[in-house]
């Protein structure tokens, strides 16, 4: 199905719908609420995964997998976590389906297969890992025990946007347990660390560090680290988030270990995830109304080779060159294709990848190959030039290093630019509605304060940045004495 291209400046929300299924990164299934991720978009997911898989077990963890259902009595025993996620969970209460004798072809649930114990359908998976990490852990010998799980979960959500909300998507969910508090708590702002630099040096997007309120905090949380990205219409998207649980589910689940000194004591724990959510915010900080930008760290092609001809003899001189300049690109661990379909034209190539978000495009034509040059296009800012071919490798390699610095320099100097401290609430309500992007402002520190300016104006404490400098002024809205400043936004 071919959707017309929108601009992003007259109906954002419909550009980015549009973008998503032009560029064939992923459509809406027959489920309601769930999506197919298409081949091109499930490749840049990899390419995430892969490097944030990297990243993980150069910190010391490994990779192991829990059970998609959690008993119901399970999931409960954390109170505050259950509370938090109630109302988004699918429950599985039969097992057995049987041909419904009033409508043949039918089926029906079979009555006699109801589950003694109700099953939830992993919201995220706190309550099924702790209930195993019981049956690892007795003495100070078997911490920390870091893992990490990759898998899909639900969320029974109401309103549903492809990458950014769906009931089911996929994530990692790191789950770690310490032997104290200390080193809990380091785990949890290394893996802020290295989300955040994830998010800089591969997605080429700036961030802003910093903890949740006790309003915005992850469900059973003593802490919630998380780090917040600015997309192109001035709204945030939370990117990351990573969790000091503390000894609330190693408490409700009984998980104890022997220490050095012999005395029985409650685990220390954290939590971290991130989810195809990136792929939002990857589609909304970098692309333009020609289609998706991809950073070239994330690309699953980072140059596309395009032959051009008129007739079987040039078209095999060619292709024949390029697949020797494809070769030499490859060698020195560049990710190419040469799309030698015969059945679409150049310029229809032209616009497919542009749309796709390759990062260069190299074209030859017959002239080209007689000459020795080749065409060389640029993705991000839509440049083109003819250069010679000799020493084309070291120049694309070059090249993708300057469009993936200049991606982040790019959205760095968009989201300085969409930054505004602000000291009166006329100030607080101009910047959300009209200039659209981050308020910095002074808040009075209570829930009351915080859900009374969400109601007025759809804008939440995005977080407390990390290292805020303590400043003394007035709440922008009440009035009364503020240490800090924080950072309000509107948010997907």
């Amino acid at each position: 199905m071919a959707f017309e291209k929108v601009k992003r400046e007259e109906n954002y929300s419909e550009w980015y719908n549009n973008l998503v299924h032009n560029a064939d990164l992923a459509e809406h299934s027959a489920v309601k609420g769930c999506m197919v991720i298409k081949p091109h978009g499930y490749a840049i997911w990899e390419k995430m995964q892969q490097q944030l898989d990297h990243m993980f077990k150069e910190t010391g963890h490994s990779n192991a997998y829990f059970p998609l259902f959690v008993p119901k009595s399970l999931f409960e025993k954390e109170e505050k976590n259950a509370e938090g996620f109630a109302k988004e969970c699918a429950v599985v209460t039969h097992y057995r389906l049987k041909a419904n004798p009033e409508k043949p072809g039918a089926l029906m649930v079979d009555p006699d297969s109801k589950l003694t114990e109700e099953l939830v359908v992993r919201p995220t998976s706190e309550a099924i890992i702790w209930n195993t990490y019981k049956n690892w852990i007795q003495s100070y010998r078997d911490l920390p025990i870091l893992i990490n799980q990759w898998a899909n979960v639900v969320r029974w959500e109401m309103r549903t946007r492809l990458f950014l909300r769906t009931a089911e998507f996929l994530w990692q969910e790191g789950h770690t347990a310490h032997a104290t508090k200390d080193e809990a708590i380091a785990e949890t702002e290394q893996m802020l660390e290295v989300y955040a630099e994830f998010a800089e040096k591969y997605m080429a997007i700036p961030v802003i560090k910093g903890v949740k309120t006790p309003n915005e905090r992850f469900a059973g949380a003593d802490e919630t680290y998380c780090i917040e990205g600015m997309m192109q219409d001035g709204k945030a998207l939370q990117m990351g988030t990573s969790h000091f649980l503390g000894q609330n589910f190693a408490k409700a689940f009984d998980v104890k270990f022997q220490s050095k000194e012999g005395k029985l004591e409650y685990v220390w724990a954290t939590s971290w995830g991130v989810s195809t959510r990136l792929m939002g915010a990857l589609i909304m900080v970098h692309s333009d109304d020609e289609g998706l930008v991809l950073p070239p760290k994330l690309a699953p092609i980072q140059v596309v080779l395009v032959p051009i001809y008129r007739n079987d003899e040039e078209c095999e001189a060619v292709i024949n060159q390029l697949d020797i300049i494809a070769s030499d690109l490859k060698k020195a661990g560049i990710r190419i294709k040469v799309d030698d379909r015969d059945t679409h034209k150049p310029g229809f190539k032209f616009a497919e990848w542009e749309q796709k978000g390759v990062p260069i495009r190299l074209a030859m034509g017959p002239r080209d190959l007689d000459n020795g040059n080749i065409e060389l296009a640029r993705r991000d800012i839509k440049t083109k030039e003819v250069i010679p071919q000799e020493g084309l490798i070291e120049v694309v390699s070059t090249l993708l290093d300057n469009i993936q610095n200049e991606l982040f320099e790019k959205a760095l100097q968009f989201q300085k630019k969409r930054t505004y401290e602000v000291n009166t609430w006329d100030e607080f309500v101009d910047v959300l509605d009209n200039k659209q992007g981050f308020a910095i402002a002074h808040w009075d520190g209570t829930s009351e304060t915080e859900e009374k300016i969400q109601e007025m104006t759809k804008a939440t404490i995005r977080c407390i940045p990390l290292n805020n400098p303590k400043v003394e002024g007035t709440c922008i809205l009440t009035g009364k004495p503020s240490i800090q400043r924080v950072v309000f936004a509107k948010s997907y």
